[in-house]
């Protein structure tokens, strides 16, 4: 195993190995990271194979990641990973890249009915009939020397991540490969449409409860709380606990005591940031109703929860055709979003979320599914 493990620990080195793989069909990428108390991961180590031994890249010994970056935006290499939405803001926070294409082995499992969202130790022991030991994923990556027990941990991932995909490729018809790739590249799409913080407030908890003067307290919070996310590096919760917002936003707290009752107020909270808040809820709360937000529809009313069902099953249908399991077919916040652009009556309009295979094979019959229940109403 000694063998197969080389360290990347230069500029040097990682441009001279990172310009040999892009002679390559595919590379395996693995990272280890920590993310206890900050809003990025920190790298602690990235993992990398084409077939020839494990490559550990040390990222505290690296500046330079312009080499990697164009690793990871080689058209011609396929970059692959698994369950890869935390690699990605490693790349990203470490390169400003992300891969393209990306085959993610965790969404292919799915795509040949061996299992929906199967960690890895799964995926490996049904494939390669090879039980990873559990040891080391909790460990300190930051520190150094890394132990022999961490060291041989992420490499083994990264050799057999190679021997996954060969697996996977073997049994995988040429359509569905292109569909892996298709769903990786709308994962990467995702990560790169990053939400704006003055767009944060449409995901809190039950915003669509709150008038619009209320909503427009509630944006200011909440593009407040991811602002000072990032510029802190901390958890969005050590900043604003999720549970105090909508009390904030309905009960709109005008001094320091009423603040500090607030439900889940964090004390510290209070001290270090109560002043600001008590601003920012008094500006937003003073706005003109021109300047509120467009308020959020409500959800879709129970009724809608059978006609839900059924056009759930046209995805089931077609997976148990395609042999594919029914969670990657039809996502629910599409069907919602499809209901919702004509319930309960229509006419109803195809989501932009229902994209790529999905809309070709299954969009018209998801339309006609709505259309027999309007005639049959």
């Amino acid at each position: 195993m000694a063998n197969d493990i080389h360290w990347i620990l230069d500029d040097a080195g990682l441009a001279e190995h990172c310009a040999a793989w892009q002679a390559l069909p595919f590379v395996a990428l693995d990272t280890e990271f920590m993310r206890v108390d900050t809003f990025y991961p920190i790298a602690g180590l990235l993992q990398v194979s084409g077939g020839d031994g494990a490559y550990l890249i040390d990222p505290l010994r690296i500046s330079d990641w312009r080499p990697f970056a164009a690793l990871l935006e080689a058209p011609n290499v396929v970059k692959v990973l698994h369950s890869c939405s935390e690699d990605l803001e490693v790349f990203l926070r470490l390169s400003g890249s992300l891969p393209a294409p990306l085959f993610d082995t965790q969404l292919a499992a799915g795509y040949l009915n061996l299992g929906f969202s199967m960690g890895y130790s799964r995926l490996v022991q049904a494939l390669l009939d090879i039980e990873l030991p559990k040891g080391e994923t909790r460990s300190d990556w930051l520190q150094r020397p890394l132990s022999e027990l961490q060291v041989r941990y992420a490499a083994e991932d990264v050799l057999h991540l190679v021997e996954v995909y060969r697996a996977l490729m073997a049994r995988l018809a040429p359509q569905k490969v292109a569909w892996v790739l298709e769903d990786g590249a709308e994962l990467v799409a995702n990560l790169s449409r990053e939400v704006a913080p003055e767009d944060a407030w449409r995901e809190a908890k039950l915003a669509w409860k709150l008038s619009r003067q209320q909503q427009a307290v509630l944006r200011a919070l909440c593009a407040w709380r991811e602002r000072e996310a990032r510029a802190r590096n901390q958890p969005r919760n050590r900043v604003l606990r999720e549970h105090s917002l909508w009390p904030l936003a309905r009960t709109q707290p005008d001094n320091l005591v009423a603040l500090a009752r607030i439900e889940d107020m964090h004390p510290k909270t209070v001290r270090q940031d109560g002043e600001t808040l008590l601003k920012l809820i008094r500006e937003a709360a003073a706005l003109p109703p021109e300047q509120w937000p467009e308020a959020l529809p409500e959800p879709l009313p129970v009724e809608a929860s059978t006609l839900l069902k059924k056009l759930r099953a046209v995805g089931q249908r077609e997976g148990e055709r395609l042999d594919i399991v029914p969670e990657l077919m039809l996502r629910k916040k599409t069907l919602e979003a499809l209901l919702k652009s004509g319930f309960p009556n229509g006419p109803y309009q195809l989501p932009d979320s229902l994209r790529g295979w999905r809309r070709e094979l299954m969009g018209q019959a998801l339309l006609d599914c709505l259309a027999a229940e309007g005639e049959s109403a």
